[in-house]
């Protein structure tokens, strides 16, 4: 089992060297290490180069991420786990959750990215209720609302700090593992 993972590890390690090496048009100042339970990463490039599914109308796993995520995801053998989107307990409609992994009950590695369409009243009562839950507010560019879990909680998982984080913007919100992470969602396409 540890061989299989660490196998796994080693080729998404070097499926994401191998992107990051890739000629961008422009450096992304927002890419960060991303951590995975078990070790560092790197973040994987988020070039304009990934196109988007044009047939897609509806958020899947596959195409609320980039798709070079999702392809180096599968190219190690991880498989999307759909569930609703929820905000604590609070389910959000229209939403999809994903967890990637190798789908084993013991997964040493997960990767989660969520996306819904969200009213600013909902919005608002989701952030004070995880505020009120002990959650850390920060506001972001452009109006956008960072949640994030509360970094005590963390025990050494997560990155500079971040864990688990929601992001609300003007009529959606997004969630994702770590803050890192959220640069990876891209739903709906072009809304990075």
């Amino acid at each position: 089992m540890r061989r299989t993972l660490g196998a796994a590890s080693a080729a998404l390690l070097t499926a994401i060297a191998l992107t990051a090496c890739a000629p961008t048009t422009e450096a992304d100042p927002s890419a960060t290490p991303i951590i995975l339970e078990g070790g560092p990463t790197s973040t994987p490039d988020a070039s304009p180069t990934d196109a988007p599914d044009a047939g897609s109308t509806d958020p899947t796993c596959e195409t609320i991420i980039l798709s070079s995520t999702a392809s180096d995801f599968e190219s190690i053998g991880w498989k999307p786990q759909s569930e609703p989107f929820r905000v604590g307990a609070t389910e959000v409609p229209d939403g999809i959750l994903c967890k990637w992994s190798d789908g084993s009950a013991t997964a040493a590695g997960v990767q989660m990215f969520g996306w819904a369409p969200i009213d600013a009243t909902a919005a608002g009562k989701a952030e004070d209720d995880l505020v009120a839950s002990g959650w850390k507010r920060e506001e972001g560019a452009n109006g956008e609302v960072y949640v994030t879990e509360n970094p005590d909680w963390l025990a050494g998982r997560g990155a500079d700090g971040y864990g688990i984080t929601y992001l609300f913007g003007d009529g959606w919100v997004k969630v994702a593992d770590t803050k890192q992470s959220l640069v990876l969602i891209d739903w709906p396409q072009g809304q990075r």
